[in-house]
């Protein structure tokens, strides 16, 4: 094991003044790091080839003595490692020099991460985000304990074996969809980005190792089935409610979690003067802009002598999400609608029957949904298109059973 230690200047991280950094980097069996010195000069005062700054003068010959000592504790570390017979890499000797324990792990980056989030609750991050999120550390840590029979794993040895042992755990332990894996994987991700800010990794492993998003069935009404729930008489109270709420979904494309919480304060007049739903998305904390069509409004003014909205506040009266979900499949059976009701299904109908097939364009429609990424809203399109074509099919399929039949 042989080390070697050289001292390069940052050209492409040249500050306004003119000065670059200079780095130390140090290679251990082809395995290389490098670290800031904390020194910056002008191009003209380092001499490259030498590797030390130019001159005789004081501040040159501070620097390089600086260098030179950063050499040696490198150098020392290195030696001492050696002599103790223990195994070490680089990552080893930086974290001694970083004065970093050897026993820093993935756990315990996740655990600053998940602090730091804590910290931004509201404020970025939505309760929902962080809940997740301690569901995915919940997840690797014992993954960890399995994998390595230890409390934690050293970060800088997560390597593209660790990340696909850890998604058959997920997939065998847990019998997990490949969507739900995805989102662990994504977390992970983002705690192992955090690991290369703290210089404790050089590289993200998931560079390597990608996870693909499975295509989901997200099943919609069409507007003939939108119809056919709006238009149905019904005497029971709570089936009637609950055929508002969703009904309000379908034209607000309102998750469970944002109608549910949703308040007169969030109710405003818009740019056209005309109400406007204004509301963080509880998923995601990002701001959505929600004009409300006629079909919405006529539902928000039916509850507004309630005790829901006249005491609380809330412009519905939304029961819990599992007696939503157990009135929904009523609802279903009561209207002759052979799908599974759900408020997410509600949402997939604003997004297609009532928005994208009446030409909203994908961006607006994106905006309204609260989607960070439009290729989220552009599976919607897809879904469509694939509607369109199977319909076609059928028409081809009808058409030639005509022409025979004439034949």
């Amino acid at each position: 094991m042989r080390l070697t230690i050289n001292f390069i200047v940052k050209k492409a991280r040249q500050k306004i003044n003119g000065e670059i950094p200079v780095y130390v980097r140090f290679t251990l069996d082809s395995k290389r790091v490098e670290l800031s010195t904390g020194i910056y000069c002008h191009p003209d005062k380092w001499d490259e080839s030498g590797q030390h700054f130019n001159g005789r003068n004081e501040r040159a010959q501070i620097l390089n003595n600086r260098l030179s000592k950063i050499q040696n504790e490198i150098q020392d570390h290195y030696n001492l490692l050696k002599s103790s017979g223990e195994d070490f890499d680089v990552i080893t000797i930086k974290n001694r020099i970083r004065n970093i324990d050897d026993s820093e792990g993935i756990l315990k980056v996740f655990d600053y991460y998940l602090r730091n989030m804590s910290e931004k609750l509201g404020k970025g991050y939505s309760k929902e985000t962080y809940k997740h999120y301690k569901s995915s550390r919940k997840r690797l840590g014992e993954f960890v304990r399995k994998f390595s029979m230890r409390k934690d794993y050293p970060v800088e040895k997560v390597d593209y074996k660790f990340l696909e042992a850890f998604d058959v755990y997920l997939k065998k332990e847990y019998k997990v969809h490949q969507n739900t894996a995805w989102n662990y994987h994504k977390h992970t991700r983002r705690v192992l980005n955090l690991a290369v800010s703290m210089d404790l990794i050089e590289k993200n492993p998931y560079k390597k190792y990608k996870i693909p998003l499975a295509e989901t069935n997200r099943d919609f009404l069409t507007a003939t089935e939108l119809s056919t729930i709006q238009d149905k008489e019904i005497k029971v109270q709570r089936l009637d409610t609950i055929r508002d709420i969703f009904v309000f979904a379908c034209y607000t494309g309102l998750s469970y979690s944002d109608i549910a919480k949703l308040h007169k304060d969030h109710l405003r007049k818009g740019i056209d003067e005309n109400d406007w739903i204004f509301i963080n998305r509880t998923k995601t904390n990002n701001r959505c802009r929600i004009p409300v069509l006629p079909e919405a409004n006529i539902i928000l003014k039916k509850y507004q002598n309630t005790p829901h909205y006249q005491v609380k506040g809330l412009l519905l009266p939304v029961l819990t999400n599992q007696k939503m979900n157990s009135y929904l499949k009523e609802l279903a059976d009561i209207c002759g609608i052979n799908k599974e009701l759900t408020m997410h299904m509600a949402r997939h109908t604003f997004a297609t029957t009532v928005t994208l097939s009446n030409g909203v364009p994908l961006e607006t429609v994106s905006k309204i949904l609260g989607h960070t990424n439009l290729k989220t809203t552009q599976i919607y399109a897809k879904i469509l298109d694939q509607k369109i074509s199977d319909d076609i099919k059928q028409l081809q399929i009808k058409l030639e059973s005509n022409k025979k039949a004439r034949i």
